[in-house]
């Protein structure tokens, strides 16, 4: 069985006892595929991309990090459309001859993936949107999907060039293909084992508060470092040095520094990532009060990951908004995390890439990226927390 393990095809990333390569057609397709892959999806045992890639002559594959991907001057043509999950798009089934793309750009990746290849990719944002309408539920049984109307980028793909070019043969045995790797997945001993694990793992209660799921324009992350204690001595009240917020649906941000009574040691900037120059524009706590307060709206909810940071707000007699702390929420059901990095790998939640910055803006973004794994997919109503 080891041996099996080790021996693999480097095409579909199967064991050589599981791949299924000959059974995949040559599919001569007029429409242009652009396949945009987040980087965590590359080398997944599962991945349906490197068939499509594999099956369509007229097809190109690009793996990336969002900011790379971001960066560069995709091969993305004049008439080109987004394929993605938007109920105002219209529906690839509905457009007429004449309206039809003549370039189709999938995301490839998890739905929280794809979301912030979608934000972070300057030249997806003008393009026109078109969807699916599946009349049936997905088939890629052997990985989690966010809904049962969830379609594998195989799956979607062969949707989409039906819809575009009907009469373009192979497409049915491509999704034959398909239908075979999965089926050999399910018949692999070591599939069921895995199935009962996920399976006890996925239904626990996540007890989501209902604030959490609003509207994203109130939602406000923030991040604020404390004032940092002197050598055996303990600070009796820490007050925010640099306080760092972002509006969800905005990425409108708050970002300031205070004066401090004294200049900050060295290892202590380090650790913050903050110069002195930094605090050139700093700014005094009712100078900070006051634009806390025009930063946030009424019915705000501010989101923090650890209690700590809320505190900072009281100490120095800011206003507190409602608060929500994530390691309380996902504390509900998860165990064993000392750290919001340990978290996002129990929880599958890739690291965002560490941009020059302060580590306030870098906790922000790390938050974020919860907060959004969280509103992905929100559980059954029985297990929302009514808050």
């Amino acid at each position: 069985m080891e041996d099996e393990v080790l021996l693999r095809c480097y095409e579909c990333f199967r064991p050589q006892s599981l791949c299924f390569c000959d059974a995949i057609p040559r599919i001569d397709n007029r429409t242009n595929v652009l396949i945009l892959q987040h980087v965590g999806e590359r080398f997944h045992p599962f991945n349906t991309a490197r068939i499509v890639q594999k099956a369509l002559s007229n097809c190109h594959l690009i793996v990336d990090h969002n900011q790379r991907l971001g960066a560069h001057d995709l091969p993305i043509q004049r008439n080109s459309g987004l394929l993605y999950l938007d109920n105002d798009a219209p529906a690839l089934t509905e457009l007429a001859v004449d309206d039809r793309p003549d370039q189709l750009v999938i995301i490839d990746g998890t739905w929280h993936q794809a979301k912030t290849i979608v934000r972070d990719v300057p030249q997806l944002r003008d393009l026109r949107c078109y969807r699916l309408a599946p009349s049936t539920p997905g088939q890629y049984r052997i990985r989690r999907e966010p809904n049962v109307q969830s379609l594998s980028t195989l799956e979607a793909t062969v949707a989409a060039l039906r819809a575009l070019e009907p009469d373009t043969g192979g497409l049915d045995q491509l999704l034959a293909a398909f239908h075979q790797m999965v089926e050999k997945q399910l018949e692999h001993p070591a599939s069921h084992a895995a199935w009962r694990k996920k399976q006890n793992r996925h239904s626990r209660p996540r007890f989501i508060p209902l604030s959490l799921l609003q509207d994203s324009n109130r939602l406000v992350i923030a991040y604020g470092e404390a004032t940092p204690g002197q050598l055996g001595q303990n600070v009796e009240v820490s007050l925010p040095v640099n306080w760092v917020a972002r509006r969800l649906g905005t990425s409108e941000q708050f970002s300031c520094c205070l004066r401090q009574p004294h200049p900050l040691a060295t290892n202590a900037l380090e650790h913050m990532r903050l110069s002195n120059e930094d605090f050139s524009d700093a700014v005094s706590p009712q100078d900070f009060r006051d634009s806390w307060s025009h930063f946030l709206r009424r019915n705000d909810v501010l989101i923090v990951y650890h209690q700590r940071t809320y505190q900072l707000l009281r100490n120095i007699a800011a206003e507190q908004p409602q608060c929500l702390v994530l390691k309380s929420i996902f504390g509900k059901w998860r165990t064993g995390f000392h750290s919001v990095e340990e978290l996002m790998q129990i929880e599958g939640v890739p690291l965002p890439i560490e941009a020059e910055t302060s580590r306030a803006h870098q906790r922000v973004d790390l938050a974020v990226a919860l907060v959004e794994h969280l509103r992905v997919q929100p559980p059954d109503s029985s297990s929302i927390d009514s808050r």
